[in-house]
């Protein structure tokens, strides 16, 4: 699929050029569903911009020019024809440059009239295998990813061996954007992101505080029966912790810039690994207290450049439900094993139940802590674990993070996109670096194995992918109003304040719709807001309800679910006893 879709990319980059002689192409790679084209379009494109307007005919274009395309003809050329030959595209000699600096043979590649620089991998019949393609989107990106260098037109598209599977895609795009969470977190006023208090940064509203909450409560309820302590950490500490963990050497392009303190550099801190370690330092330990497990529903900042910020999925706020374990390492592999099971019953009760595992191992590109028999050592640890639970798993090399190996759980949705989200990491290089020990059964002294673990990843992205999952039709425990009573007429809310107290009672969140509406005006507006339950209150609910004795009389009311079914008429209490198990099941 990588070779259609970069054969494609070379197609629309052709047809752009046939529209636009003028712009300046840079790259076209072959990305997951599809592909892009990066280009330049300066005022070649009128007012220098280029709109999803122009989809039609480009695309018209890419089917007559593929007609004449034979099979790509790899041509190699010296520095000095490549460069002659892209004199007037600076991006092209920019990659020609890397490419001279590596010593690699410097190739393009033809097909048609089109030729393009390329390192190869494409289709052997153009003309036959180019046919199902679609233009998606336009989006900005800068240069080599540098927001310093000029703003590009992203042009998104995707292409499949044959028609079918191409129309069940772009259904799935239209199903997509119908769930996107973005629109659903205004519909439902779950969360806003607003300029004035800055890009990439969230603004919880009542509705997306409760889900949040509620999801806060229930990890840290679940993590204390397994033994782990809940600390608080601060939001800034000196930037000698970061240099000392290796943050600041290896990670700094996403950390802010430091600020000054009563004369000492502070930083707002992009991970709490430092500052766990110092919890875990406060007092001596011995291998009784280990394993040693600290959590924290902990906020974290980094800085991600602006084109990459996507609604809640990519900001640069957010808070995760990071923890981490110090064990020995006779103890690394149960306790990763015990991680691994926590978060498979995490997605089982979010209702995931597809997923795969990436073991993220070094690369020989990256830079890395640590010496090489830590790494053997970490990553032996962790295959053994990730073999113990009989889970399917594969190899990325350069996943790692830079002290240690890591799995990352990557999940499918009710549309099928996969989503990265949990993690987990066996490090032997931070403990080695803050000088971490435990005093172990012989007197002798020994540095524990750290595990980081944040089996959801950041709230943040989890929730918009909930939000996606569930169409913003939260299961009930997770809904931000359970139930909403909608009494038929102003002679009828007397009752139907008596049920809303009694639901409140019962922590069940309600709303009563007292608006001089018609029952069927209430019941669209509670169904577009979600919510799971409707009780309606009239004369026939009055009717049925029974006198106990003197004092009290038992409530019948009318239940309709958000779906449209009806389920009859019961009595409150009944209906709340109902309530309760659906809540303590996670349903």
């Amino acid at each position: 699929m990588d070779n259609l879709r970069h054969s494609c990319a070379h197609l629309l980059a052709a047809a752009v050029l046939f529209y636009y002689p003028k712009a300046k192409l840079t790259l076209g790679p072959s990305i997951e569903n599809g592909f892009y084209y990066d280009i330049d379009f300066g005022p070649s494109a009128g007012s220098g911009h280029f709109s999803e307007k122009e989809f039609p005919k480009i695309e018209q274009k890419m089917h007559e020019l593929v007609k004449k395309w034979g099979k790509f003809e790899m041509i190699e050329l010296s520095n000095d024809e490549a460069m002659k030959q892209f004199d007037n595209n600076e991006y092209k000699l920019d990659l020609i440059k890397g490419i001279v600096d590596k010593k690699e043979k410097i190739t393009v590649y033809k097909s048609g009239d089109f030729s393009d620089l390329c390192r190869g991998g494409h289709v052997e019949n153009p003309k036959e295998q180019l046919r199902y393609f679609k233009l998606l989107s336009i989006a900005g990106a800068y240069w080599r990813g540098d927001e310093k260098n000029k703003m590009l037109t992203r042009i998104y598209g995707t292409v499949f061996p044959t028609k079918q599977e191409l129309d069940e895609y772009l259904k799935m795009l239209e199903e997509a954007k119908k769930r996107d969470h973005r629109k659903i977190g205004r519909e439902l006023e779950l969360f806003t992101i607003n300029n004035e208090v800055g890009s990439g940064i969230t603004l919880w509203l009542p509705n997306g505080s409760i889900i949040r909450r509620e999801i806060e409560n229930f990890m840290v309820t679940e993590q204390i029966k397994l033994g782990f302590k809940h600390v608080y950490s601060p939001h800034i500490g000196r930037k000698s912790l970061w240099e000392k963990s290796g943050h600041w050497d290896l990670y700094r392009e996403k950390m802010y810039s430091p600020m000054d303190v009563d004369g000492d550099e502070y930083l707002v801190k992009p991970m709490t690994c430092p500052m766990h370690i110092q919890s875990f330092t406060f007092n001596p330990k011995s291998y009784r207290d280990l394993p040693y497990r600290i959590a924290e529903i902990g906020s974290v900042y980094r800085y991600e450049q602006s084109g990459e910020l996507a609604g809640l999925l990519r900001v640069r706020a957010f808070t995760q439900d990071d923890a981490h374990i110090f064990c020995t390492q006779e103890q690394a592999v149960d306790e990763f094993i015990s991680v691994f099971n926590f978060i498979n019953k995490l997605y089982k009760v979010f209702g995931f139940k597809d997923y795969r595992v990436r073991l993220g191992v070094r690369s020989k590109k990256e830079k890395y802590l640590g010496e090489d028999s830590l790494w053997e050592k970490a990553q032996e640890k962790a295959v053994e674990a990730l073999d113990k639970t009989g889970s399917k798993y594969f190899i990325s090399e350069g996943d790692a993070a830079f002290y240690g190996p890591k799995a990352d759980f990557l999940i499918k949705d009710a549309l099928g996109r996969e989503w990265q989200c949990g993690t987990v990491q066996i490090d032997f290089m931070l403990p080695e670096r803050f000088n971490l020990k435990y005093v172990a059964p012989d007197g002798l002294e020994k540095t524990p194995v750290m595990i980081h673990r944040a089996p959801l990843g950041s709230l943040e992205r989890f929730l918009a992918i909930l939000i996606e999952q569930y169409a913003g039709a939260f299961p009930l425990w997770l809904s931000p109003v359970q139930v909403a009573i909608l009494p038929i007429s102003e002679k009828f809310l007397e009752p139907a304040q008596r049920v809303k107290e009694e639901l409140l009672k019962n922590n069940i969140r309600v709303e009563l719709n007292d608006e001089n509406k018609s029952l069927g005006g209430k019941i669209r507006q509670v169904t577009l807001q979600k919510i799971p339950f409707m009780i309606i209150i009239g004369d026939k609910e009055i009717q049925r309800s029974k006198v106990k004795d003197q004092k009290e009389e038992e409530l019948f009311i009318t239940i309709r679910t958000r779906e449209g079914k009806d389920l009859g008429m019961m009595e409150v209490t009944k209906f709340i006893n109902q309530l309760k198990s659906q809540i303590e099941n996670f349903s």
